[in-house]
């Protein structure tokens, strides 16, 4: 599945660095440290922290607004309308002929 993340740039560095490092595809190394996480996620993330908690996940932009949490299948809708965009756009129309 398809997704996206905003990384601090430098946690995004650090991150592509180490793939290179290990030989590793980017995803595949992301992949791999979200497993791990998971697995090892056996304690609560309440009692971890107590700002580590959110009921919906909030996304804020760079100028402070708040982007509302989507579902799965909204989020698919937006994806497949970009794809249909980017797909317009390159390919081709015939132009008339004379």
């Amino acid at each position: 599945m398809r997704t996206t993340l905003d990384l601090p740039d430098e946690t995004f560095r650090r991150l592509k660095a180490e793939a290179a490092l290990r030989g590793y595809k980017l995803k595949e190394l992301v992949t791999q440290f979200i497993e791990r996480g998971l697995n090892e996620g056996t304690q609560p993330l309440s009692a971890q922290s107590p700002h580590a908690v959110y009921a919906i996940p909030i996304a804020r932009e760079a100028d402070g607004t708040v982007t509302p949490a989507l579902s799965n299948a909204q989020l698919q809708a937006i994806l497949d309308e970009e794809d249909l965009a980017q797909t317009q756009h390159a390919v081709p129309h015939d132009s008339p002929r004379t």
